[in-house]
């Protein structure tokens, strides 16, 4: 081969094919919870009707007609129409990165202080992530505070629908405001930009339990052609068992549950599976992410991978008090497995304190970490013209290669850069004042987003919804 490339595979195929079996059985044996009458006619036009009234037991068949069922890979649009991403199954040479989700609470820029989040931090946390190269999609960055908590989502995702031109990963809870979301969009953008361009994103409740919202949303979604996120979050020893492989296996099942209920409204409906996988403090009674949460989620891309589904995993949020070595640690982990690894999506970068507050410094200072992790993931090339043996020959012991002809050829090509610390020698650093990391980072942020500016239609969107929303009170 001519290339070094690093890559991470988690998972043999006969552990998949275990996993796999393991998954099958406890959908046939165990079944699931179906919470919505409309959602367990379906299943039981398939399946036929439990003697539990709301217990569904998948057949494997069935379980393995959805796997071929289900597109292997989705391409995903800007809302001017421009291509965004192509999710592909077979292909996880890069992971696709976003910024969220659903925090209550925003942090100062330049201090970490933290108060409740407003409208106004919708559009500043959407529009940095618009100016981010690293960012591909905005996940619903926080729930605003400061308005009448009926249109608090609506207004939420008006904002941003006005600051940014990248697809929205969408996260509403209530059914009938995203079906009023939904509807605002194809006025506001157009219904085939909605439809290529917003992901709406559903969990079940771990363990076992199609919740009647999420089916509900479901079907709205599959109806109107969309493409959707279907993600689980299981707490090793509380919602999920305490091993790995237990909580692997669990999960897989409700994935598949979930993947078999959207082939069924319709076949070759385009679904996106994973698994946000974290473990229980009994102590604190909390949930927190683990150096084997980024392992399962991994495991949880190979066997996407394996069953040719596409996939979104965990983000790295949660650890930290801001921009900090906490936060640092975990979001290296995340970052840099998933490029090496076979995830797909992780669209939840950017929130600190178990994903209580936005932090718009983290996000930068994980846009870094995903530049240098992809830098890695490239790896380098063993051409003959790339290696230059016949000059290391020529050139021979103690040899200068300033001047070398490959020297010469690349050195304007900058092996690594950033944009947010320069290189300082010590007696720079000293003479500087001792500038501390953190507070470059801060700083860099808060100027960066001194110069991030809406989209041209900003104005035009937040006026059309607004007026959309004047009518639903109307009518209402």
């Amino acid at each position: 081969m001519s290339k070094v490339v690093p890559f991470l595979n988690v998972m043999t195929k006969d552990q998949m094919q275990k996993i796999h079996h393991m998954a099958l059985a406890i959908l046939e044996k165990s079944g699931i919870r179906v919470d919505d009458e409309n959602a367990r006619s379906v299943f039981e036009k398939a399946v036929g009707k439990s003697a539990n009234e709301n217990r569904v037991f998948i057949p494997k068949d069935m379980v393995e007609w959805a796997i071929k069922a289900a597109p292997s890979n989705i391409e995903i649009c800007r809302r001017d129409g421009e291509k965004a991403f192509t999710l592909d199954s077979r292909d996880t040479a890069q992971t696709i990165f976003g910024i969220g989700v659903t925090n209550l609470y925003y942090q100062d820029v330049l201090t970490d202080e933290v108060t409740s989040f407003t409208s106004d931090h919708m559009a500043q946390a959407t529009r940095l992530g618009n100016g981010l190269d690293e960012f591909d999609t905005i996940a619903t960055p926080g729930v605003i505070q400061d308005c009448d908590p009926d249109v608090s989502e609506i207004l939420g995702f008006a904002q941003m629908l006005a600051n940014t031109e990248k697809p929205i990963t969408m996260l509403i809870s209530e059914p009938e405001t995203f079906k009023n979301c939904l509807l605002m969009a194809d006025q506001l953008i157009g219904e085939k930009a909605a439809q290529k361009s917003i992901i709406p994103y559903f969990n079940p409740i771990t363990p076992l339990i199609l919740n009647a919202e999420t089916t509900v949303k479901m079907d709205l979604t599959i109806s109107k052609g969309m493409p959707f996120i279907f993600s689980n979050y299981g707490m090793s020893g509380a919602t999920c068992p305490i091993t790995p492989g237990g909580t692997l296996a669990l999960l897989i099942a409700e994935l598949l549950a979930g993947l078999v209920y959207g082939q069924l409204l319709k076949e070759g409906t385009p679904v996106i599976l994973g698994s946000l996988p974290a473990a229980f403090d009994m102590k604190k009674m909390t949930s927190y992410y683990t150096p084997q949460s980024m392992l399962i989620n991994l495991a949880c891309a190979d066997m996407m991978a394996h069953y040719e589904i596409p996939h979104c995993g965990t983000s790295g949020g949660w650890m930290g008090r801001g921009p900090d070595m906490m936060a640092g640690s975990m979001l290296w982990q995340n970052h840099l497995t998933s490029v090496m690894g076979k995830a797909g999506l992780a669209p939840f970068v950017g929130n600190n304190f178990d994903s209580m507050a936005f932090s718009p410094a983290t996000v930068v200072y994980a846009a870094e970490i995903i530049r240098m992790a992809r830098d890695y993931s490239k790896g380098f090339s063993l051409k003959d013209e790339e290696v230059g043996l016949d000059e290391i020959i020529r050139l021979g012991p103690g040899a200068s290669y300033l001047t070398s002809n490959l020297t010469m050829a690349k050195f304007k090509e900058p092996l690594t850069k950033s944009e947010i610390w320069p290189f300082l020698s010590l007696e720079k650093w000293q003479e500087q004042g001792n500038p501390r990391a953190g507070a470059e980072l801060r700083r860099y942020t808060h100027d960066f987003m001194q110069t991030l500016m809406p989209p041209e239609d900003h104005d035009q969107i937040l006026s059309a919804a607004q007026e959309y929303m004047m009518s639903m009170s109307l009518t209402h």
